[in-house]
């Protein structure tokens, strides 16, 4: 059969950094619940919005020199690094206490080292496994790589709560920063993907994103970062107003239905093309994020983070894949960078205005800004 002839996808490499890549974004889901944190300390949501956009701030200023780097020096020493500097900025929050005014300076500044460290490892895990997924799986192989982020996105928060719950944050920090170092041991016996000799590795970042197509990935990748700011940042604080009890529902849900989506999603776009797949999983991530709005009870929390999921299932190896396609592995590095980047600066901004806007207007507009833009200029 046709099955049996095609080119592996899931082999030991793809595996190994498939598994890293779990706990890197387990510990990365934990502080979904680090706005409570603030809160506990005397935050605002303004200062919510500050806080958590200062680390995507700083990935979004280096996102030139870290795909430079992994072009320069290799995907797996680039990707142990950030895994490492993760550990240790996870460890460095056990120092704050007391009220977040005598801290925030040194606080904004752990979070801008944290954005350049998750900046590393997802640049660098994804050009990894582009390089090694067969060319015409691309989309498959990038989609079920990114089922292990999907998956510690949704046991993060999980895990996240009940620390905090049980025995609080100083607990929870040493948890995600456990999660990173696994996430470190286990890329260790890889070997790198990475050639000195690659076409096109001495063509600079800026001279990639001058080009029509990563114009393009880079205006997707910022409606799509837009998204995730209200997903990552002010979901907790909204379902904690509205008194739900177990508000780890949403990213349980957000996850569970991205994951079931990647099974068939991946195969489907490599099949019918990423250009007819983007448009609707934008609109069916900004739908998500309406019912939001009617926010009541846990029913249509768990109704929000199924709709969001299934778009977000769809929509990041589609762009991702869109990007890589028919592009040279010397530039792989920057085309992740520009992507992910693009990403980030979305969530960096989403970050602030929605913070902002979530403090003059309350949360509901915080999710209706997001939605309305993203399926109109589709």
């Amino acid at each position: 059969m046709k099955s049996l002839t095609q080119p592996a996808v899931y082999t030991a490499p793809f595996n190994l950094i498939a598994a890293a890549n779990f706990f890197t974004v387990s510990s990365l889901g934990c502080f979904y619940f680090f706005p409570i944190f603030i809160i506990n300390h005397g935050g605002s949501k303004a200062d919510i919005g500050i806080i958590m956009g200062a680390s995507v701030l700083s990935s979004v200023l280096c996102r030139s020199w870290i795909s430079e780097m992994v072009d320069r020096f290799g995907r797996k020493r680039c990707y142990g690094a950030g895994c490492i500097v993760n550990g240790v900025l996870a460890l460095s929050y056990l120092l704050f206490h007391g009220v977040l005014s005598g801290f925030y300076v040194p606080l904004l500044l752990v979070r801008l080292l944290h954005g350049v460290g998750l900046a590393i490892c997802f640049t660098a895990g994804f050009t990894f496994v582009a390089d090694i997924v067969p060319e015409q799986r691309l989309n498959e192989g990038i989609g079920m790589y990114g089922v292990t982020a999907l998956v510690g996105m949704g046991i993060g928060p999980v895990i996240g709560e009940l620390v905090v719950r049980e025995a609080g944050f100083d607990l929870f920090f040493l948890t995600a920063a456990t999660m990173s170092f696994l996430g470190f041991c286990l890329q260790l016996p890889l070997r790198d993907s990475f050639d000195h000799h690659l076409s096109g590795s001495e063509t600079s970042f800026f001279t990639v994103l001058g080009r029509k197509k990563m114009l393009l990935v880079t205006v997707l990748a910022l409606l799509f970062g837009l998204g995730m700011a209200a997903f990552s940042n002010f979901v907790s604080p909204f379902a904690r107003e509205k008194h739900i009890t177990f508000i780890s529902l949403y990213y349980v849900a957000y996850s569970s239905a991205a994951v079931f989506t990647r099974f068939f999603g991946g195969r489907l776009a490599d099949r019918v093309g990423e250009g007819r797949i983007i448009p609707y999983a934008f609109l069916i991530t900004g739908a998500g994020f309406l019912v939001l709005m009617a926010l009541g009870g846990d029913y249509i929390l768990m109704l929000s983070g199924l709709m969001s999921g299934c778009g977000h299932g769809l929509l990041f190896p589609s762009m991702n894949a869109f990007a890589l396609r028919n592009e040279p592995k010397g530039i792989r590095g920057k085309i992740n960078g520009i992507f992910t980047g693009g990403i980030d600066a979305g969530v960096f901004s989403g970050s602030i205005i929605l913070g902002y806007v979530g403090e003059w207007g309350g949360s509901k507009p915080s999710f209706s800004w997001w939605a309305f833009p993203s399926s109109r200029d589709l």
